[in-house]
Parts: C-alpha cells; sequence; structure tokens
C-alpha cells in the first residue's frame, strides 16, 4: 500500500496493523512536547527502537495516568466525606462551616443520596417528595436525571446497603455510596480513555491528554457525566470500526445516562450526506433512537410523572450560574429575556432563544461542512457541535465540559492550546466555589466568577477557531498531516470516520459544488515538501 493510498478498509484501525514506523510522537510532532521533552533527554532517537515493550505499551502507559489522575480526583473530593460527632453522639458527615465550598470538595453525589431518598430505598420516578419554594410554595419532585443515571444512583445505592449489611469495611452510608459511585464513574473514563487510544492507533499518545486533563481531577467525580462520555467515545469507536449498528446502541445508551451523545448524530448526518453513505447513518441514528426508546420506554409507561421530571425541570429553570445569560444578568442588572418570574414559570423567551442560536450554530457547521475543500473529520464536526450547545445553552454545569475532552483531542491533538484550555476550565471551580460561599462569609465577590465564565467561554470560542481553520484548510489538520516526511497531506483520511474514511464525495454534491471552488482546493489541501502548507 502507498503511503498516500486511504488506509486499508479491514484493518484501518487495527493496532497490530501499524509498523513503528507508521506511530507519530508527541516530540516530534509538537513544539510544546519537544520543548517539554528536555527534562527526561529530548525527542525519540531516529534509531530508537519503537513498539518493543512487552508490558509498558502506550496503552497501559496511557491507562496508568488516567488512574493516578483519577486517583487525585477522588482525593480532591475527600474533605467532603470527612465525618464527625455530634453533641448527642451521632457520627455526621462534616459539610459545617460551608466545608464543601472552603475546601473546593463539593459533588452533586453526596447531597443526591438523601435529596432524592435514595438513603430510604427510594425508587426512581416512583418515589416522590414536596420542595418548599421561596415564595411559600410547594413543588412534588422525582429524580431528575435521566433514566440511566437515575438507576445508577439506585443501583450503588442498594449496592451501599449489601456492603453495610455484610458487615464489611464501612463509614457513613453516604461516604460508602460516593466510594462506590466513584469507581464506577472511574471505570467509565478509563473506558473514554482507552477508546480514544484505539480510535488513534497512529497516534497513541494524544490520549495521555485525555488522561491528564485538569478537568477530569476536577469534575470525575462531581456528578454522573462520565457514564455519558463514555457512551459517546464508545460510540465514536464502533463507528470508526464500520459498525453503525453498535455504534447507535452506544450512543443510544450514552443518551439514556445524559441527553448529549444523540448530538453525534448531527456531524454524521452532514458528512454522510456529502459522502452519499446514507445507509449507514439510518442504521446509527435509527438503532440509537431505539435504544435510547427501550430504556425509557417502560419508566415512561409506569411512572409517567416521574420520568417526565427531567424535562420539566430542564424546562422550568432559569440561566445556570455559568451560562454567558447569567453574566451579563449579574454585570448589568439585566432582568433577562423573560423579565421577572414566578416560582415553577417556565422561562419560555430564554428557552426559545438558546434553541434558536445553537440551531443557528448548526446551520453555520453545515454550512461550513459544504464548503469545505475536502470533506472534514467526525470529531472537529462532532466537537464543534457540541461546544455550540454548551456556549449557547442555559446551562453549563462545570462537569460538562468533560463532554467536549475526548472530542477536542481527536479533533485538534495539540498539548499547548488544549492544556490551556482545560486548565483554565479547571479553574472556574475555585472562584464558583467561592462565588457560592458568599462574600459574608469571606467567599469572592461574584464578578471574579463571572470574569473566569467569561474566559473560559472565550477558551472555548478559540479552541473552535483552531478546529475550523483546520476544517478549512486541512493540510493543517494535525491527524492528516504526516509529521517529519514529505509529501501532501492524507485529505480523505479520517481515522474516525468508519465508511467516511477515504471515500468520495457523492455524485450529487460534486455536481452541486460551486466552480469557484474547484481551482483553490489543491492549494488548500497540499503541503509543501517540508510537511508546511
Amino acid at each position: 500500500m502507498s503511503a498516500d493510498a486511504p488506509p486499508d478498509q479491514g484493518r484501518a484501525h487495527d493496532p497490530a496493523s501499524l509498523d513503528a514506523s507508521a506511530r507519530v510522537f508527541p516530540a516530534h510532532d509538537d513544539a510544546f512536547v519537544r520543548g517539554a521533552s528536555a527534562a527526561v533527554g529530548g525527542p525519540v532517537g531516529a534509531h530508537a527502537v519503537v513498539g518493543r515493550a512487552s508490558f509498558f505499551t502506550p496503552l497501559r502507559v496511557v491507562l496508568l495516568l488516567a488512574t493516578i489522575v483519577l486517583v487525585l480526583g477522588w482525593f480532591a473530593k475527600a474533605p467532603c466525606l470527612q465525618q464527625y460527632v455530634d453533641s448527642s453522639g451521632q457520627v455526621q458527615l462534616d459539610w459545617r462551616d460551608s466545608r464543601q465550598y472552603v475546601a473546593m470538595c463539593y459533588s452533586d453525589t453526596v447531597p443526591l443520596y438523601s435529596a432524592e431518598r435514595l438513603d430510604t430505598g427510594g425508587v426512581p420516578y416512583v418515589t416522590n417528595w414536596v420542595d418548599q419554594r421561596d415564595d411559600g410554595t410547594t413543588q412534588v419532585r422525582y429524580m431528575e436525571y435521566p433514566v440511566l443515571t437515575g438507576f445508577f444512583q439506585w443501583a450503588n445505592a442498594r449496592l451501599t446497603a449489601g456492603w453495610l449489611s455484610l458487615g464489611l469495611p464501612g463509614a457513613l452510608p453516604v461516604v460508602v455510596y460516593f466510594d462506590l459511585s466513584a469507581f464506577w464513574l472511574a471505570l467509565a473514563w478509563l473506558g473514554v480513555v482507552w477508546a480514544t487510544v484505539r480510535l488513534r492507533p497512529g497516534r497513541p499518545w494524544d490520549a495521555a491528554i485525555v488522561a491528564t486533563s485538569p478537568l477530569v481531577a476536577v469534575h470525575a467525580f462531581t456528578n454522573f457525566d462520565t457514564l455519558a462520555v463514555a457512551g459517546a467515545t464508545l460510540g465514536m469507536l464502533a463507528w470508526s470500526r464500520r459498525r453503525p449498528g453498535v455504534a447507535g446502541l452506544l450512543l443510544g445508551l450514552g443518551a439514556a445516562a445524559k441527553l448529549y451523545p444523540l448530538f453525534l448524530l448531527f456531524p454524521l448526518l452532514l458528512l454522510c450526506l456529502r459522502a452519499g453513505r446514507m445507509r449507514a447513518w439510518w442504521t446509527v441514528a435509527l438503532t440509537g433512537l431505539v435504544t435510547w426508546a427501550v430504556v425509557n420506554l417502560p419508566v415512561a409507561v409506569l411512572a409517567p410523572t416521574g420520568w417526565w421530571e427531567f424535562f420539566r425541570l430542564n424546562s422550568t429553570r432559569g440561566a445556570d450560574p455559568d451560562s454567558l445569560y447569567n453574566v451579563v444578568t449579574g454585570l448589568t442588572g439585566w432582568s433577562g429575556f423573560d423579565g421577572p418570574l414566578a416560582s415553577g414559570q417556565p422561562p419560555s423567551v430564554l428557552n426559545a432563544v438558546t434553541a434558536l442560536l445553537f440551531v443557528l450554530c448548526c446551520a453555520a457547521i453545515a454550512y461550513l461542512v459544504w464548503r469545505a475543500p475536502v470533506r472534514p473529520r467526525l470529531a472537529p464536526i462532532a466537537f464543534l457541535v457540541v461546544a455550540a450547545f454548551l456556549l449557547t445553552n442555559k446551562v453549563w454545569s462545570p462537569q460538562y465540559s468533560l463532554w467536549l475532552v475526548p472530542l477536542a483531542v481527536l479533533a485538534y491533538p495539540r498539548w499547548r492550546p488544549l492544556l490551556a484550555w482545560m486548565a483554565l476550565d479547571a479553574f472556574v471551580w475555585v472562584p464558583r466555589m467561592y462565588f457560592y460561599l458568599g462574600t459574608g462569609s469571606k467567599g469572592l465577590p461574584p464578578e471574579w466568577f463571572y470574569a473566569a465564565v467569561v474566559v473560559r467561554d472565550l477558551a472555548v470560542v478559540g479552541l473552535a477557531v483552531l478546529v475550523v481553520r483546520t476544517v478549512l484548510r486541512p493540510g493543517l489538520d494535525p491527524v492528516r498531516r504526516r509529521p517529519g516526511r514529505p509529501g501532501p497531506s492524507l485529505p480523505g483520511a479520517d481515522p474516525d470516520g468508519g465508511v467516511l474514511d477515504g471515500a468520495p464525495d457523492a455524485a450529487w454534491f460534486t455536481a452541486r459544488r460551486p466552480p469557484a471552488d474547484a481551482p483553490g482546493r489543491a492549494a488548500l489541501v497540499g503541503t509543501t515538501r517540508s510537511g508546511r502548507t
């Protein structure tokens, strides 16, 4: 097979089919890593023996790095698991004096254990309780998470009860519950890292960015989002292996934990339309939607009110503290698109504005796919869609940033900009915690938190600009370039593309392509003998 030919269809993503010469070394490919490698002797030499390790393979090293970061993430939450004996002699969780904010160890897992009646054997979507609103009215509440996440919490609560009933070493039930939940969430993230390595058999060290992300250390155990990220990333891996049915199954399961994995169907639609591979898209889309429906339908039929709680809450909640809408409100005193609202009244105008902005962003992304000189890779378009949702949505819970981590690494594997964004995004947790603490308790003024949110959003926008640049100039795409090797880039290559990898554009697309695009296309795609555009 020639160097410029598309990968063999049957072995495109089999790591065993790649010899050492096909592997991309970060210190050769990335100036930031090259400079950092000086501390350990510099880049790999030209005559180094590569690919012969019997144990410390790239996959195992990356998984080890991920495990270390996850352990650090658990220790970051550990201050919120401390216990004390109160005046009546009862052992209590030590959240005195707003410890969860001062120590910056807050996790939704801890308060939800009792708030959602998991500690008393409550069944998600069946068990309800009454919340008191600020205006004195009440609201009947149910489990507020999608079905798979709801029963994930319930299963861990039952495991907690079983663990303690056996007399095994333990602590307060809520602490055991957190630790059991953290174990499964950590396994889910290791699945994300494993899938990222498999998605890049020629660039296994890209996954080290996913493994060592500061966002993982801060937010892997803040909520339950690693489950959905695992579904989305494993779904992309199945798609890359030309198994759209399995990909749809995994995306559907991920969406049953958090809806965002279904967003990946939109970039797949755009790319399959351009390539004329709609049969594969219908397979992944229908399988994904049917899987989501199969998981949700029993709950929707048996407990419709409880099942609807997730959707009701998302339609009635206002702008989240981490959203740009709340930042504008906090800095200007603006009352929002809807003005003052009664308790429980949905912000209808805000909901419509966020939906319209996201649709407009998706239309712009569709136009980008149409105008791109060669068909874009899946990962950059998927990253742009998810980033557009987060930037335009009224809710950006801190752990949502984990959604972007594998997509960003797959889309633009450059260490400096990725680590800069991840570090900034992780740092938002500090002013957020001290914003909740309040200035009366020696917390930070809101303006500090608002500034951090704006910087975080600008970092995501900047990263999106870099991704768009590689779409419009494929010769700059790190995944399509072959560092240190002469010759053109691989414009049709897409290691995530599955049936799209190396496929030509559809005849209908070629026939409708604006003629003005053709003359400059080679200049946009090609590289010189030095590998530079």
